[in-house]
């Protein structure tokens, strides 16, 4: 032990085994011990005047316990007088209210007041129930306040002062008045008669000096538990001196204050960490090196080691309490030599010290190998981060969330335009800022999207020829670097970006576009090490953009194709109301499709297919079988017969891919729907595909009842046509199956989805498209979907002319007489020549070649439609005719007159029909 000043002897007698020094015995040991006895004494005397007087510790407590009673005791008494207050005047209030009532309902007081002198009879009754009562009056009166009774006799038949107008109505008054006996609280109640008339007033009172009385009683309780509360203070006051005088060995504040002066000056002054943990595990005492050493939180001690947020080896090693010398440990960036002994090895407290050195050259070695570590880390980084999506803007973002904030504090990525719509690069164009990522948002660099050219001295444009990374270790001294913008670049250098990498993005022989690394918070700039790191990490990204680069083009040239399969508008037709949307896949493009065919006769075909898998094969499958359905189209075929023609196609198509080596398109579907506007008929059939969807004019939906063929190219099996009669203003939605079944649902699950949707879509086609794709439209989509809404219209009766026609030729002039009134009737004069001969020459060939019934039919559309029915099945034929013969012109007159012609085959015969534009 130190000497401690004020004190005498010179060192403390305790020797390493615990045992104290046995050579002072016999008298002068007895005199020692009773010295220190006296100045035991005396210490403990003058520590209980220190207490009391305030200027220790437990002084100060004592002190503030007084305060605190006399405060508690000061709110109390004003709590106290506060609720006799309230209480004295809730307790009048009540009273005279109940004193009032009960003298206004007792026997016989409506009767007195009824009598000639009431006071006679009422002023013995008042003055008995006030006395017993205890109230200072009772009053009875008149309605008009004219006092009865009254305890001063010269009051009665004066006015009584006070509030009676509520009383008067039926209710009661209850107030608080200053009267000539002093602050009292008086009630008025009615006195009604058994009619509920009221014939007089009650009022009672009583002073509130007369209520109450509880604070005089419960005063002196409180000022005794005060002094109770002062004394018990004054004797713990006393025991805790006491106390702590024994525990400091009699020591003073002074002497205590001098020790720990210089017990901290020694502890915090050494260059070596310093920690004692108690025998539990917690951190009792650390120096200011052992905090800088292990980053140790303010609020460490009394805190269990485990919990500071060591390193799990250190912390341990601490815990444990075990002998220890020089073990190296890494605690964040330092070694530390840890040295720990236990504390009561010579009979001290349990628990251990140990001390911590830092080892700087084996910290620098190890820094050494952690920057290794992490270079090597951050290129495993790259590898896996970078790359995971084939988009280019995304990979660069990518490329540059990597590189910040582990490598450098800024980073942008630069691409020539055209690298970002696919194509190959064009050296000498602008740049695009594709990415930019940092450790701030305010940086004063070009923004991401900007348009970027280089000057020739610039840093990038260098890099861009040479394809060589460059390094300007500071920015301030590159001239070159300082001329590309002004007033930009010395914004950048006040911002405190002063170190720059660029790295050309390299791709073969291509260079894409360059990648900018800015350094602002480290003070070293960049050197020749972080150099080749940047060019390695750079090297890595620059394949994952070149791949999505590739990738963009194969699929924008895969998007144009497809596009160009698709129909660029729809065709002009009246018999449906039509709109329609085509999104093809995120991933890539597939083999959707639909088409509007106008038919003969007013009528409109509908389809709707789906070529299974992605890419140019499946687009290029389906341009042919639109092609191919277009074709069988206009043979107006019904639509059983053209699935069952497309599907003799799609096996074709098949054994030509196997021959060939080639994936074959087996699992393509269609849908195809025939609508008739005249006699609002659909005929469909469907190969493998989704059925549609019918909403009725009321906005009911229904899946109509379409049997389900196989997949076009399976072959061996029929397919069938349904008919739906369909009501005007219905909307027909024809969809692919991506609209409806994807992995995470199954088709049910979508058409019920579909149905909800199309339950609360608006009424026309466009309104339920735009329902349709907000409510089923995943984020993004991974098959094509291709959806189309039609609104039926129907063919008005007064736009339809239909005659039966006798097998007669001498009825064509009958025929023509019909035409030419019917055209006169539709303001179609002008057609009527051309209309006349047509049909004479088609109803001629059909009595001539043909058999009954036959029948003719006009209709008036966006152009003017002839037909001629009959039930044979002979298919007439356009010939020309040579200058000897006498027939064989008729079809060819025909065929120049219309603008359209054709044959169509009906389950009962078959029609020719003729087209002539309307003027």
């Amino acid at each position: 032990m130190v000497r401690l000043p004020g004190r005498t002897g010179t060192r403390s007698t305790r020797r390493p085994s615990g045992q104290r020094s046995r050579h002072a015995t016999g008298p002068a040991r007895r005199a020692r011990e009773r010295a220190e006895g006296l100045r035991s004494a005396e210490g403990r005397a003058s520590g209980l005047r220190a207490a009391l007087t305030g200027r220790s510790v437990a002084g100060q407590v004592f002190v503030l316990q007084v305060v605190i009673v006399l405060l508690l005791v000061v709110a109390a008494v004003v709590a106290l007088v506060l609720q006799v207050g309230h209480d004295t005047s809730q307790e009048a209030r009540n009273r005279s209210v109940a004193v009032a009532q009960t003298f206004a309902h007792s026997p016989g007081i409506q009767a007195a007041l009824s009598s000639p002198d009431p006071t006679v009879i009422l002023q013995p009754r008042a003055e008995a129930a006030r006395k017993a009562a205890h109230v200072d009056f009772i009053v009875a009166m008149n309605n008009a306040g004219i006092r009865y009774t009254h305890p001063n006799r010269d009051r009665i038949g004066k006015k009584f002062v006070g509030t009676i107008g509520p009383a008067l109505a039926g209710g009661t008054v209850v107030e608080q008045v200053n009267g000539t006996i002093g602050p009292l609280v008086q009630a008025v109640v009615p006195v009604k008669a058994p009619d509920g008339k009221v014939v007089g007033l009650v009022s009672a009172g009583i002073t509130t000096a007369h209520v109450g009385g509880a604070a005089q009683r419960q005063l002196p309780l409180l000022l005794l538990a005060a002094a109770l509360a002062l004394a018990l203070a004054t004797v713990g006051t006393g025991l805790v001196s006491r106390r702590l005088l024994r525990q400091t060995h009699g020591l003073g504040p002074r002497e205590m204050t001098r020790m720990y002066e210089h017990h901290d000056a020694v502890l915090h002054s050494v260059r070596e960490g310093v920690i004692i943990i108690g025998d539990d595990g917690d951190l009792l005492l650390a120096n200011d090196e052992a905090h800088r050493l292990l980053d140790l939180p303010e609020d460490a001690e009394r805190r269990n080691v485990l919990e500071l947020g060591l390193d799990p080896d250190t912390a341990d090693l601490l815990a444990s309490g075990r002998v220890a010398t020089d073990e190296v440990h890494l605690v964040g960036d330092r070694l530390l030599a840890i040295n720990q002994r236990p504390t009561d090895l010579h009979g001290g407290p349990s628990g251990s010290v140990a001390t911590l050195r830092d080892s700087t050259e084996l910290r620098a070695l190890s820094g050494r190998a952690e920057v290794a570590r992490e270079r090597l880390t951050l290129l495993y980084d790259a590898g896996v981060g970078v790359g995971t999506t084939l988009e280019v803007t995304r990979t660069a973002e990518e490329l540059a969330e990597v590189a910040v904030p582990r490598f450098a504090d800024f980073t942008t990525v630069d691409l020539y335009e055209a690298v970002l719509d696919g194509e190959d690069p064009e050296p000498g164009s602008a740049l695009r800022r594709t990415a930019c990522s940092g450790i701030r948002d305010d940086a004063p660099l070009y923004a991401v999207g900007e348009q970027i050219r280089f000057v020739a001295s610039a840093p990038q444009a260098r890099c861009l020829r040479t394809a060589q990374p460059i390094l300007e270790a500071e920015l301030e001294a590159a001239p070159g670097w300082l001329v590309q913008d002004l007033e930009r670049t010395e914004q950048v250098v006040a911002y405190g970006i002063h170190s720059l990498i660029t790295v050309p993005v390299r791709a073969g022989s291509q260079v894409l576009g360059v990648v900018n690394f800015w350094r602002s918070q480290k003070a070293e700039p960049f050197d020749s090490e972080e150099l080749a790191l940047a060019e390695e990490l750079v090297a890595r990204a620059a394949v994952s953009i070149d791949n999505a680069r590739r990738y963009t083009r194969e699929h924008g040239m895969a998007v144009t194709l497809q596009r160009s399969l698709l129909p660029r508008s729809l065709p002009e037709q009246s018999a449906l109301e039509i709109a329609y949307r085509y999104l093809p896949a995120q991933a890539a493009v597939g083999g959707d499709w639909f088409d509007v065919l106008p038919l003969s006769g007013a009528r409109v075909a509908l389809v709707v297919g789906d070529v299974v898998g992605h890419g140019l094969h499946a687009a290029a499958t389906m341009g042919r079988l639109r092609t191919a359905v277009n074709n069988f189209a206009s043979l107006d075929l019904t639509p059983d017969e053209l699935l069952g023609l497309l599907d003799e196609l799609v096996g074709r198509i098949d054994q030509d891919e196997a021959t060939e080596g080639g994936v074959p398109v087996t699992g393509a579907t269609c849908l195809y729907a025939v609508y008739d506007p005249v006699s609002r008929h659909c005929a469909m059939a469907r190969a493998g595909h989704p059925p549609p969807a019918l909403i009725g004019p009321d906005g009911s939906v229904e899946f109509p009842e379409v049997p389900a063929g196989p997949p076009l190219g399976v072959g061996g099996l029929p397919f069938e046509t349904a008919e739906l009669k369909v009501t005007e203003g219905s909307r027909l939605v024809l969809y692919t199956d991506g609209l409806v079944e994807d992995r995470e649902r199954d088709i049910d699950t979508g058409l019920e989805e579909l149905r909800s949707a199309l339950a609360g879509a608006g009424e026309s086609p466009e309104e339920t498209c735009r329902a349709v794709l907000d409510a089923r439209l995943p984020l993004r989509p991974g098959d094509d979907i291709a959806l189309l809404v039609a609104r039926t219209r129907a063919l008005g009766a007064d736009r339809v002319a239909e005659w039966e026609v006798p097998a007669d030729p001498a009825v064509v002039g009958e025929v023509r007489g019909w035409v030419t009134r019917q055209l006169a009737d539709w303001g179609l004069d002008e057609l009527t020549f051309t209309a006349e001969l047509i049909l004479s020459e088609l109803v001629t060939n059909a009595i001539r070649y043909g058999s009954e019934p036959i029948r003719v039919r006009m209709l008036c559309d966006r152009s003017l439609i002839c037909e001629v029915f009959d039930s044979s099945s002979t298919s007439p034929h356009l010939r020309y005719a040579a200058a000897t013969d006498e027939g064989g012109r008729g079809l060819f007159l025909v065929a120049q007159l219309a603008e359209r012609w054709g044959t169509r085959y009906t389950p009962t015969g078959k029609v020719i029909w003729a087209e002539q534009a309307l003027p």
